[in-house]
């Protein structure tokens, strides 16, 4: 007597282990790409971020007559620094935003570079002085 099995549908262990090296192959070519578009896309964000930022200094300005001094710093566009009395802000809500790194701005003011008013960087997504991104 003869019985007739229906054959067991499913994958062999070669087939699962194809797609599992196919998949890692993928993921290997793909995923350095995708996280070098991820850094370019923080540093675009930084420099429009700089320009924003300046753009409320330049607000500050027109209205106190001068930029924040370096003692001051960039807390002036969020709170008003003492004896200033034409201070028309906040300026920023929520207080002075992070980089993209989620590291503090510097800010200097007057600059050390020349036909600058002040100096408003970035550290950089390493936090260090030597990859900094300034206002231009």
């Amino acid at each position: 007597m003869t019985l007739n099995r229906p054959r067991e549908a499913g994958f062999t262990l070669l087939e699962i282990l194809v797609v599992i090296a196919i998949l890692g192959l993928l993921i290997g070519l793909v995923a350095p790409a995708a996280l070098r578009q991820l850094g370019n896309a923080r540093g675009s964000v930084a420099k429009q971020s700089l320009e924003r930022i300046g753009s409320v200094l330049d607000l500050y300005k027109l209205d106190v007559g001068n930029y924040p001094t370096t003692e001051q710093g960039l807390a002036a566009l969020a709170d008003r620094p003492r004896g200033i009395s034409a201070w028309n802000g906040p300026y920023v809500k929520g207080g002075v935003p992070m980089d993209p790194w989620s590291h503090p701005w510097t800010y200097k003011q007057p600059s050390a570079r020349s036909n600058h008013d002040y100096d408003l960087c970035s550290a950089g997504p390493g936090g260090t002085s030597g990859e900094q991104i300034c206002n231009p």
